[in-house]
């Protein structure tokens, strides 16, 4: 039995549904549960005297954990590859086809151990991942084991794609599976690693990777798969005007009537991006309770368009967070993620027509730490687990310092608002089911320096067959 006091925070931003936010209170963890919130002027101290931890909290602002629900872990070994800094896309992903066939199981354990703790200095306790290319005998057990060596709570995802170029596809004839292969392994790995109880560390998801990459055959039987076996659905869809082209072209219908027909849609199916998604998909995925994983910095960064965020939040889409892809965000800081949400949010709305009205009130700090919490929670289906600080739920608590230069003469005025409006720092502590992963700004579960020097090594081999 393990205790740990997070004592007397400066701001407790608990993201319930009162939007509470309490000054100078406590958190008692037990057992990888909030156990109680103390308020203030309650006596703590015989308390502190008798947990294992205490941490000293008077200069934090403490938030839930935050959840990211897209991302792809292997791209860390491709940031910045000159031929697609300026590439939209198909063909950023064309050009990085060829690289990505390389990739070993080794790359994939260390390059998921990079981006996960560079999620968890973000702030980030959950993270969704989309692994959907397996050569060289990599497999999806290669995150798995890695998530579990960081310590972070995962949802992995079994990608997957079957249809190359050969058959109209974009990818390569060699990155390609044979549909009954893609289902058997996904079967094998939901009855290997999938655990449905509460508070578990390791979820599966079922995802084939895009309408341009897999067969319509493969997105019912995958659906069916999932629903069989009680785990979540999860895609791309309609992430640029190409996207939406394509299944114009291939299957005569708009991507939301291309889930609808699939199968794709309900409380248990997320799509990543959906920027291009027109009023209808929007109705559709409101009424059926249909996710979005919503990806700022990659859409920007491939011009792939803007998200009407405030307009399906008001309509009623469940929508997260999501870093997506290390190749087409070069970056995987949660917290500024949901800064450039907010941002981008507000641009967006001053882009749609005039005399719309709009405001920067349209998404406030708040709204986007809600995003990256609650909403992220809900998107992976973990709403009555994770995304709040409330007795019971898992103990995932991000603490970020206002005492430090970013935070400097902003944190005095809102702490909270401070967080999404100034430049995003890392956590100077990240806790994970009650244990602590990042310790004032360090990683606790792995030596860093290493695990870089490999990294960069594993990139070079990868993108230049430097051995």
């Amino acid at each position: 039995m393990t205790t740990l006091l997070i004592h007397r925070a400066r701001c407790i931003a608990t993201q319930d549904d009162a939007h509470t936010e309490l000054k100078d209170a406590s958190l008692l963890i037990r057992d990888g549960r909030i156990e109680r919130i103390i308020p203030t002027g309650e006596p703590t101290d015989v308390l502190a005297a008798e947990v294992d931890e205490v941490i000293d909290a008077r200069r934090h602002v403490v938030v839930p954990g935050l959840v990211n629900t897209h991302h792809h872990m292997f791209q860390s070994l491709t940031r910045a590859i000159p031929a697609v800094q300026n590439a939209e896309l198909f063909s950023w992903l064309k050009g990085l086809y060829p690289i990505w066939a390389g990739l070993t199981p080794e790359m994939v354990r260390v390059s998921t151990q990079v981006a996960m703790a560079e999620l968890l200095l973000s702030g980030c306790t959950t993270s969704s991942d989309h692994l959907y290319i397996y050569p060289n005998g990599v497999r999806l057990d290669d995150s798995i084991e890695a998530a579990r060596s960081m310590g972070m709570r995962f949802t992995a995802t079994r990608g997957s794609m079957s249809v190359g170029e050969s058959q109209g596809g974009l990818p390569p004839d060699s990155l390609v599976e044979t549909e009954p292969a893609i289902l058997k392994e996904t079967q094998r790995l939901i009855e290997t690693w999938h655990d449905a109880r509460f508070g578990a560390m390791t979820h599966v998801a079922v995802a084939p990777c895009s309408p341009f990459s897999v067969s319509q055959d493969l997105m019912r039987e995958a659906a069916k798969l999932a629903r069989a076996h009680g785990v979540r659905l999860h895609t791309h869809l309609a992430e640029n005007d190409h996207d939406v082209a394509y299944t114009k072209e291939k299957f005569n219908c708009t991507p939301a009537q291309y889930a609808q027909d699939l199968g794709w849609v309900g409380e248990d199916v997320w799509h990543a991006h959906c920027v291009k998604l027109d009023d209808e998909g929007a109705y559709l995925f409101a009424k059926t309770r249909t996710g979005i994983a919503h990806c700022p910095c990659s859409n920007m960064r491939l011009a792939s368009g803007i998200l009407p965020l405030r307009k399906m939040l008001d309509a009623g889409v469940p929508i997260g967070l999501g870093v997506d892809g290390s190749a087409s965000n070069d970056a995987a800081h949660l917290l500024n993620e949901a800064r450039q949400a907010m941002l981008l949010a507000r641009v967006g709305r001053a882009l749609e027509p005039f005399g719309c009205d709009h405001g920067p009130a349209d998404m406030t700090p708040r709204d986007a730490l809600r995003l990256a919490t609650r909403g992220g929670a809900q998107v992976l289906g973990r709403a009555q687990e994770l995304g709040q600080i409330k007795e019971g739920y898992c103990a995932d608590i991000a603490m970020f310092r206002t005492d430090t230069l970013s935070m400097a003469g902003g944190a005095v005025h809102d702490p909270v608002g401070a967080l999404l409006l100034c430049a995003s720092d890392n956590a100077d502590y990240t806790i994970v089911n009650g244990r602590v992963v990042v310790r004032q700004g360090e990683i606790t579960t792995v030596d860093m320096g290493p695990l870089i020097e490999r990294h960069n090594q594993l990139a070079l081999q990868l993108t230049l067959g430097v051995k």
